[in-house]
């Protein structure tokens, strides 16, 4: 496993609201549902994404962009349009709004040849969790991957699908939505731009890349430098100068950091597990070295944190502070 493939993982559909509406100009959809991320794919025509605060965005026919909740954002035909916002969740604008909508088998006609009509496919995922709201810290309110890249065979499925009631297409679409997700994600990831997180350009190194892919392996194994260093093929202090280098903090800090999310996850998806057994499965052999690491990470204490109460958290590529200990 790798950073990337960890985060995504929490990418995981299931009962995905999808829309797919077509709306000739003027037209203004307003999303309202608040989802942690929403895919927006134009398959016809051509649009702008508005999202508060930030610059507008063109969506062309072919293209794809994920939305960063959870604040709603804008859809339209231009900025400024006069259109009145149809108000609306992921599955938008019903042929009494004016437009026409796929839902559990609705058709639609295809737009009339010529005509400047745009169809918009919508999907929201969840995101959810430590994990998933990592991710979301790395992305931008908005952003855009263009045509003729590893998604559009995916948006094909996605377009024919959407438009037909056959059994299972729920688990279909769940399924593609994640596919596409990815695809979206992982090709804007690889853009040379500047602002990608560290962990992202780090695991292109050569020496780097194998160390966090083995530390995302087996986070709870009893990680050392020397160790890490002896696994990648290169002496202590070339790993942890190279490791500060590439992603801006030491190994044993990224690994705490990283064990804290997971234990944070955990804590919140498991309100029966003890301390001691979250403990074991993030790397600490006893509940008060991981409670200590814990606290000093997230600023409260685990206990603290399962009742809902957060001080600490997240802070951009930063992933903790050393816990002093190997595992």
């Amino acid at each position: 496993m790798d950073p990337f493939g960890d985060l995504v993982r929490g990418l995981r559909s299931y009962g995905s609201l999808f829309g797919s509406t077509t709306l000739t100009p003027p037209w203004s959809l307003h999303f309202v549902d608040g989802a942690p991320l929403t895919l927006c794919a134009m398959l016809t025509g051509a649009g702008w994404i508005l999202v508060p605060g930030a610059d507008p965005v063109r969506l062309a026919a072919g293209e794809t962009a994920v939305v960063r909740g959870p604040a709603g954002f804008h859809v339209v035909d231009e900025v400024g349009t006069p259109a009145e916002p149809i108000v609306c969740g992921v599955d938008c604008a019903t042929p009494e709004q004016g437009g026409t909508r796929h839902r559990l088998g609705w058709h639609d006609p295809a737009p009339a040849p010529g005509s400047n009509a745009s169809t918009l496919i919508t999907g929201a995922s969840p995101a959810g969790g430590e994990v998933g709201a990592r991710l979301l810290d790395a992305l931008p309110p908005v952003l855009r991957v263009g045509a003729g890249g590893s998604g559009d065979t995916v948006l094909d499925h996605v377009a024919a699908e959407v438009a037909v009631d056959a059994p299972g297409r729920q688990v279909v679409l769940d399924r593609l939505l994640d596919w596409l997700l990815v695809c979206t994600l992982r090709e804007w990831f690889d853009r040379p731009d500047e602002g990608r997180p560290r962990w992202w350009t780090a695991q292109h190194d050569p020496v780097v890349g194998r160390a966090l892919r083995l530390l995302h392996a087996d986070p709870a194994a009893a990680w050392t430098v020397a160790g890490l260093a002896a696994a990648t093929g290169v002496s202590r202090a070339t790993l942890a100068k190279r490791f500060s280098d590439r992603v801006g903090e030491p190994p044993l800090t990224y690994l705490t950091g990283w064990r804290m999310t997971l234990a944070a996850d955990l804590l919140l998806a498991e309100p029966g597990a003890t301390l001691a057994g979250i403990a074991r499965r993030v790397g600490y052999a006893d509940p008060f070295g991981f409670s200590a690491a814990f606290t000093r990470v997230r600023g409260v204490t685990p206990s603290a944190f399962r009742r809902g109460e957060r001080q600490g958290g997240r802070h951009g590529d930063r992933m903790g502070t050393p816990d002093g200990v190997s595992g």
